[in-house]
């Protein structure tokens, strides 16, 4: 028996595949047209802009998930998509022509064994992009453990500036535009491309699936420790991403990166290295970090930017080398930098009492917070800077990083540990202790403290916080509202 595969688009309904079956001289063809579609797991981020931008085009949308809150719930209930709170079986409308599956619903899930059992057809979030939104448009994937979010932000704000309205999909929300996706029907697509796996079903990468002309690779480092068990494996995921960058398309590299440089050794199509280094493609030079700032040249072209740090320039001198190769005019890239907003939870100041800062960072990874750490310094030079930092991403609450997270939350004066999240859910033996990094960095003369509670982490900050402190928390999850609650106990101290 041979099949043969293809599309076909007709009014509002997707064709999904159209297959021909040849046996024994008799032809059989099947169309599945795809009107009603049901998320699982739909209050993601990614998930809810995805379902509405489905629903936007005319499609029956539905979803179920057990955390339903705004502002994503109300977000979904304004545009007449249906959510159920839990996953139950019922929840699978009884007539369903697709069922997105979201990354974090495992087996065991009632909802999804429901699916299953009904043989109902399903795929995952990035195939769903992919089929919808991405086949056709020059895509432009950026990737790296570090600086993703960041990165896409400014090529999409370099791309409205140029007024090509892009499409874009990211993984926080940039201030300038509020929101972090839009399905436009410019040519233009912009993703934060995810090394993580796209489902229970497809362990590959999220950003395999995300058809690049161009991609960008910031970095490269070990992370993920629950789905990758070396940084070669993490390598790996890389050079398939790089062998489906077409031959008329760009690879766009950290040069100063060993990581990065090897990925890319066999690319079958351009590759511009980006870095400080001498032979880079495009290089950096001048970098000055100031209070309102950072500024450099890249290609003797001055630049400046509202954001501080290395990894900052770093961003900004990729999202440049993208808008040069796509025929952005220079003064635009120039205005586009100097105007940008940020994002939200990347180094964002959430309020101030009493002359302390607090300061609401994302960062997770031993490097982020690191390089953070270093960048406030020069945005608030002479002041006493604390970290505060919550165990959280599947790789911190694990032992992984037990001697790379001291050695890099002793950059800040005062150091305060959380418990690790969801410890339960790890053996004793792989599960990191905080109370080691505590006793590491007190050895190295700065004092920290390991306080498992958000209540406990407060009680310990209000008396001790003075007047010109800025208080740093580091994660990558909500952290029980705590910039909200030391705010309110800051001005009552």
């Amino acid at each position: 028996m041979q099949a043969k595969t293809f599309r076909l688009r007709k009014r509002s309904a997707w064709y999904l595949k159209v297959s021909q079956f040849e046996a024994s001289g008799v032809t059989y063809f099947m169309q599945k047209p795809v009107r009603t579609i049901h998320f699982l797991g739909i209050c993601g981020t990614a998930m809810g802009a995805v379902a509405a931008a489905l629903r936007d085009l005319g499609y029956i949308v539905s979803g179920s998930d057990d955390n339903v809150y705004p502002p994503m719930s109300t977000f979904l209930l304004s545009k007449g998509i249906e959510i159920s709170r839990g996953f139950l079986p019922e929840n699978t409308p009884a007539e369903v022509d697709l069922v997105v599956v979201g990354n974090a619903i495992c087996r065991g899930n009632p909802e999804l064994e429901s699916i299953l059992n009904r043989k109902l057809f399903y795929r995952s979030l990035p195939e769903t992009i992919k089929e919808f939104f991405l086949q056709g448009r020059t895509n432009i994937v950026v990737t790296g453990t570090h600086g993703k979010t960041t990165t896409t932000s400014l090529i999409t704000r370099l791309f409205c500036e140029a007024g090509l309205d892009p499409g874009f999909l990211i993984g926080g929300i940039p201030k300038d535009l509020g929101r972090g996706a839009s399905f436009s029907n410019s040519k233009y697509f912009l993703i934060e491309g995810d090394e993580y796996d796209t489902a229970f079903f497809d362990k590959r990468s999220k950003f395999l699936h995300y058809l690049p002309e161009a991609v960008v690779i910031n970095n490269i480092e070990f992370d993920h420790a629950d789905i990758f068990s070396d940084l070669e494996e993490i390598k790996l995921s890389f050079r398939r991403l790089v062998n489906i960058v077409p031959s008329g398309g760009f690879i766009f590299v950290n040069a100063d990166d060993p990581n990065c440089l090897d990925v890319v050794s066999n690319a079958h199509t351009q590759v511009c290295t980006v870095g400080f280094g001498e032979s880079c493609t495009r290089r950096i030079t001048q970098a000055r970090y100031l209070s309102s700032g950072s500024a450099f040249v890249l290609d003797g072209h001055p630049f400046h930017l509202p954001l501080i740090g290395e990894f900052n320039v770093r961003n900004a001198a990729m999202a440049i080398s993208i808008g040069l190769a796509y025929g952005l005019p220079l003064q635009c890239i120039r205005n586009a930098l100097a105007s940008f907003g940020g994002v939200t939870r990347r180094q964002e100041l959430r309020g101030e009492v009493n002359g302390i800062k607090v300061i609401d960072d994302f960062g997770h990874h031993p490097t982020a917070i690191r390089e953070t750490i270093f960048a406030l310094r020069h945005r608030y030079p002479g002041q006493k800077i604390w970290a505060i930092f919550e165990p959280r991403s599947n790789t911190t609450r694990r032992a992984t990083f037990q001697s790379a997270l001291p050695q890099a939350l002793k950059f800040a004066d005062t150091v305060i540990l959380a418990g690790v999240a969801r410890s339960d859910q790890l053996p004793p033996q792989d599960r990191l202790d905080p109370q080691r990094v505590v006793q590491t960095i007190q050895e190295s003369g700065i004092p920290a403290f390991y306080e498992p509670q958000v209540d406990d982490i407060l009680h310990r900050v209000k008396p001790l916080a003075k007047p010109g402190d800025i208080i740093v928390i580091f994660s990558n999850g909500a952290f029980e509202g705590i910039h909200h609650r030391l705010l309110i106990e800051l001005a009552a101290a």
